[in-house]
């Protein structure tokens, strides 16, 4: 029932609400409710709110529209209360009202403030939307109509699965970019040969454009590996309620949800084979955030590699340029540093920082429930989030625009002890040695020294390191 407050001027700012702990006033014009309220109050923690991920509100309205059109081909809400908490869900999927939802990701309570939230927004406007007033809980209440059915325990986990399934598209489609932006880079230093390295130390002859395609073709594998985690994430627990009895739902109710939510989403759901195995089962989300993890790991190491080989510009290796973003020092003029790598490392080491995170709030469940899955949550929405803007930073602010030191590049092959594994085939492993030998002793180019001790002319030794003759099998 809702209470009116009114100020000396007669202008009403708040409605009062009551529940078990008693009442509080809530803001007149809000649409959601007191336990919101009092989710508000109890938990700032992170300074970031649901509202900041708009795929969880959408997700969330998709579950409470699945659950309600349920309950009402059952015949358990008339067709008025349907009718408007339905048009109040597709209000939610739509993007409006998400300003209503102000509570804290990192939250205790398993997630009760988040549903409720979603509860009593819903509720709230689907009284406007019947001409009652907010608060008028007795028409159409966010417990026994928009709830019903449900408890935290199946919906919200249910809601941020579908989310992470949402927000994943968008990762790998920037994922995608990268390897494209990569690629044509591979294709456009193809014919330019540098050294590879191994242990830091000079290895073998190789292009430009196979180290770049070697990073395109390692974050590739991880679309599939992406993919082949986010699929585990379609097994939602709906009907389970409160600990995968299916305590509170009609008979058929949990089929019927979950048949719902496929023909609403046009997604594959399907229904647990176990709700109380998988009600506080957290395994999926394990899985999930260490694919994250993965691909962290590897942009992270793409990085460092761009960092070295961007050293210099004169007492590096100085094998490729990134674009000038920002001066690099207060004190010391004309230095650039590699700010778009720099950051992108960070971001890599919150992510990995996130999943260990996941990992204990996972192994902290306890018997039926799982109730540190707010700060799973929160970790696996941060990590989505800050890896597909990083990779767009990375892609549009660095790999597209480096360039190469074409001639520097040749020139540290000619003079590199490398070479001579090249030419190991054709002028013998012990004159090789000797060479190799030789020029670390003098200081002098093993191109130079073949040439001086006539073992090729120099058009062989040309042809010989030619990048068609040396950087495969022949």
């Amino acid at each position: 029932m809702e209470t009116s407050f009114i100020t000396p001027k007669g202008i009403q700012l708040h409605r009062v609400e009551s529940d078990l702990l008693g009442e509080l006033e809530v803001p007149v014009d809000a649409y959601y409710g007191i336990q919101t309220k009092r989710g508000i109050d109890n938990y700032q923690v992170s300074n970031l709110k649901m509202s900041d991920f708009p795929e969880y509100i959408i997700a969330m309205g998709y579950i409470k529209l699945a659950a309600v059109e349920a309950n009402h081909e059952l015949g358990i809400i008339n067709d008025e209360i349907y009718e408007a908490i339905a048009q109040a869900c597709r209000e939610l999927i739509d993007g409006k009202m998400h300003d209503q939802f102000p509570t804290d990701m990192v939250q205790g309570g398993a997630g009760t403030t988040v549903n409720m939230n979603a509860n009593e927004v819903i509720a709230n406007r689907a009284l406007e939307l019947m001409g009652h007033l907010r608060g008028e809980y007795q028409y159409c209440s966010p417990n026994d109509h928009v709830n019903c059915a449900q408890s935290t325990n199946d919906a919200y986990p249910s809601a941020f699965r579908y989310a992470f399934i949402r927000m994943n598209r968008g990762l790998e489609a920037e994922l995608k970019n990268l390897i494209a932006a990569l690629r044509k880079k591979g294709d456009e230093f193809n014919d330019s040969i540098k050294m590879g390295r191994t242990q830091l130390q000079d290895a073998v002859p190789m292009t430009s454009g196979q180290e770049f395609h070697a990073f395109a073709s390692n974050l590739e594998e991880e679309i599939a590996n992406l993919e082949r985690n986010i699929n585990l994430l379609y097994e939602i627990n709906m009907g389970g309620t409160a600990i995968g009895t299916g305590i509170n739902a009609a008979a058929g109710y949990a089929e019927l949800c979950i048949k719902k939510m496929c023909e609403l989403t046009g997604e594959p759901f399907k229904l647990a084979s176990d709700l109380v195995e998988a009600t506080p089962d957290t395994g999926a989300y394990v899985s999930y955030s260490a694919s994250l993890k993965r691909l962290a790991v590897k942009l992270s190491k793409m990085c460092n590699d761009l960092r070295l080989m961007a050293s210099g510009p004169r007492c590096g290796l100085h094998e490729i340029n990134l674009p000038p973003m920002a001066p690099g020092s207060s004190i010391m003029p004309g230095k650039v540093n590699p700010v778009i790598p720099e950051v992108t490392n960070q971001v890599c080491f919150k992510v990995i920082g996130n999943d260990t995170a996941v990992t204990f709030a996972a192994e902290a469940g306890q018997l039926q429930l799982n109730v540190m899955e707010p700060i799973i949550t929160e970790c696996i929405f941060e990590s989505v989030t800050w890896l597909q803007n990083v990779m767009k930073i990375l892609r549009e602010k660095c790999i597209d625009g480096i360039t190469l030191n074409r001639e520097h590049n040749l020139e540290t092959v000619k003079h590199s002890i490398g070479i001579v594994t090249a030419l190991n085939p054709v002028i013998g492993y012990k004159a090789a040695t000797k060479i190799a030998k030789e020029a670390l002793e003098t200081g002098k180019s093993v191109y130079n020294l073949v040439l001086e001790q006539g073992l090729l002319s120099k058009e062989q030794l040309d042809d010989l390191l030619d990048p068609a003759h040396m950087l495969a099998a022949h």
